[in-house]
Order: C-alpha cells, then sequence, then structure tokens
C-alpha cells in the first residue's frame, strides 16, 4: 500500500488531489489549474462579447464571478476535463445512455471520478484491485470486484456525478507492483478527522472488513456504510424471523405427533375391551395422515397455535391426574370385571358384607 500515491486533503482543493491520486503523482498545483480556469473563463467572455458588448447579458456576465473556480480551491467539471486532456484523456458520464446501452462491466474500466457539490475523488484500478483514493480517507481503501458495482450504485442513488476515465493513464509503481501481487486490507481507512478525534480521546475503534466508517455529511464512504449497517440490520430481522418460524413449525409438528401418539395409544387401550371389528376401526382411524382429523382436514388448518397448546398440556395433566389417582378395589372390578370368573366376584361380594 506504501507504492500507492494517495494525496490528503488540504484546505478545499479536492479537485487537484482528485486528478494528482488519478495520475498517481504530483502533477497539478493550484496555479496550474487557476490557469486553466481563467483561460475557460476569457474563452466565455469572448463568446459573451459576440453578441455585442453593450448587451444587457455581456454587461450582466461581467457581474457574475466565475463559474470555473472560487476563492475556496474549488473548480469546475470543465477545468477538470481541460487537464486531462493535456494527457490524452476524457470524460465520459457513467449513468448518460450512451454509456448505459454499451452495458460494460464498471471492473473492465480503469478509474471513476465522482463530484458531489464541491467535493471530488478517484476510484482507481491499480493492477488487478481498485482502490477508493478519497483524500478525505487517511490512506487509500481496497475495493472488491463484487463491491465496486454497488458502490458506484449507491453514489448514484445519493446524488453523485460519476464520470468514467478513458484513455491511457500515466504509467507508475504502485501499477507495476500490484500488477504481480494482490494486498489484503485488515484495517480500512478512517475519515481524517475521525482518525485525528479518536486519536485525542484514546478511544480506537476496532475495524476489519466489517467494520462500519462513519462520515460526515456530503462523505459518499460514510452513506454506503450506513446502508450496509441498514442492510445487515435488515438480514438480522429477517434472520430473526425465519427462526420464529421455524420455532413455530417445529412446534406443531411435536403437538402433531404428541396427538397421533394419542391416538394411537386410545387404540391400544381399545383393544382389550373392544371386539375385533373395533380394533380394526380404531387402527383406520390412526392410520390418518400426520396432522389430520377424520373430516380429511389438517388439524393445523382448523386449530391455532395456542389451541394446539391448550389441548396438549389439557392432555398432560389428565395423564398426570389419571397416574396420580391410587387404584381402589372397585376400579380394579370395573376395569377387569370382563375378564372375572363367577367365584372370584362371589368371592368379592362376602367381603363387601
Amino acid at each position: 500500500m506504501e507504492s500507492i500515491f494517495h494525496e490528503k486533503q488540504e484546505g478545499s482543493l479536492c479537485a487537484q488531489h482528485c486528478l494528482n491520486n488519478l495520475l498517481q503523482g504530483e502533477y497539478f498545483t493550484p496555479v496550474d489549474l487557476s490557469s486553466i480556469a481563467h483561460q475557460l473563463d476569457e474563452e466565455e467572455r469572448m463568446r459573451m462579447a459576440e453578441g455585442g458588448m453593450g448587451s444587457e447579458e455581456y454587461r450582466t456576465f461581467l457581474q457574475q464571478p466565475s463559474g470555473n473556480m472560487d476563492d475556496s480551491g474549488f473548480f469546475s467539471i470543465q477545468v477538470i476535463s481541460n487537464a486531462l486532456s493535456v494527457w490524452g484523456l476524457e470524460l465520459i458520464l457513467f449513468n448518460s445512455r450512451e454509456y448505459q446501452s454499451l452495458m460494460i462491466n464498471p471492473i473492465n474500466e480503469k478509474a471513476f471520478i465522482c463530484n458531489y457539490k464541491e467535493h471530488w475523488f478517484t476510484i482507481r484500478k491499480l493492477g488487478q484491485q481498485w482502490f477508493n483514493l478519497n483524500s478525505l480517507l487517511t490512506g487509500p481503501e481496497l475495493i472488491s470486484d463484487t463491491y465496486l458495482a454497488l458502490f458506484l450504485a449507491q453514489l448514484q442513488q445519493e446524488g453523485y456525478s460519476i464520470f468514467v476515465i478513458r484513455g491511457n493513464l500515466p504509467e507508475c509503481d504502485a501499477e507495476q507492483i500490484l500488477g504481480i501481487m494482490k494486498v489484503q486490507q485488515q484495517q480500512r481507512p478512517k475519515l481524517i478527522g475521525e482518525d485525528e478525534a479518536q486519536s485525542s480521546s484514546g478511544m480506537g475503534r476496532s475495524s476489519g472488513q466489517g467494520s462500519v466508517l462513519e462520515a460526515g455529511p456530503g462523505v459518499v464512504e460514510g452513506v454506503v456504510d450506513e446502508d450496509e449497517e441498514e442492510l445487515r440490520k435488515a438480514l438480522a430481522l429477517s434472520r430473526q424471523g425465519m427462526e420464529v418460524e421455524d420455532e413455530e413449525a417445529d412446534l406443531r409438528r411435536a403437538i402433531q405427533l404428541s396427538m397421533q401418539g394419542k391416538a394411537l395409544l386410545g387404540a391400544v387401550m381399545s383393544n382389550t375391551s373392544m371386539p375385533k371389528g373395533g380394533l380394526v376401526a380404531k387402527t383406520t382411524l390412526s392410520g390418518q395422515a400426520p396432522g389430520s382429523t377424520t373430516g380429511g382436514a389438517p388439524l393445523s388448518e382448523k386449530l391455532s397455535a395456542e389451541e394446539l397448546r391448550r389441548r396438549r398440556q389439557a392432555y398432560f395433566d389428565r395423564q398426570s391426574q389419571q397416574l396420580a389417582q391410587p387404584t381402589s378395589p372397585q376400579q380394579a372390578t370395573e376395569s377387569t370385571g370382563s375378564g372375572k370368573s363367577g367365584t372370584e366376584e362371589d368371592a368379592q361380594a362376602k367381603c363387601s358384607q
């Protein structure tokens, strides 16, 4: 990463930083860009003078400030375009119909220049990897090929103007080094102001591939990472919903199995006191599909989950009560009376007298 030229923000000279980071060297100074801006202003004045130097439009034009630069260090897209033309480079609007009709994958381009209000920054491919060379960051930020398209889409949604760089960029050390090797970034760069604030407060934040970069208004990284955080939250909520649904489905299956067990138990108990024909009827009933009733409709469609829970709990309560009650001689007589002999019944009658 040390071989990558990265010019950090000074004042409002982001256009200068954008160009130098794109070309990977100190190729332009504020004086150079100011000279280009004055030249453009003069060309515009001469075109306005063709309509008459005494016209109202011409006098109004002279009273207006320059549209190509200001005292803060801002330079227009015309200044940047003229500066790049010196190197045989041209700008193409990324979201124009002509370019979009070509259906070019962004990873096959060489570089992009992005602008929002008065801030410019560069995204460039060095070797086989993409880097965000925003001058507001403490260093270059590695961008994966899969994330590049999402990054550009988010920029467009936030109102950024994106320009594709066409032409042969000047050779640089980073291009040669990264052409034969790839780098990995364990810690993402922070905003310059954020890094200074954390250094002074001693509250360092852990970062990595999944860390969130907080940015001020108008800075694209903050916007993109906020959307990533919202996406992570949405995914987490969806996973929670899936887990709840899975638990609910598991509970329904358990209840259905317990109801099946109840039916099977009833069939076995009835077999001891019913004729053979009754056993056939019970077997037919217990052979129904899981979760079904005699009417053929699934039990889960007729009863709610809460109702199923109540019935299941009531069933287990009854089972517990039956097991807890002591078995009396009379109950034993009633439960097994059909299988006893007359002598045993006479003996019990005498005991009762």
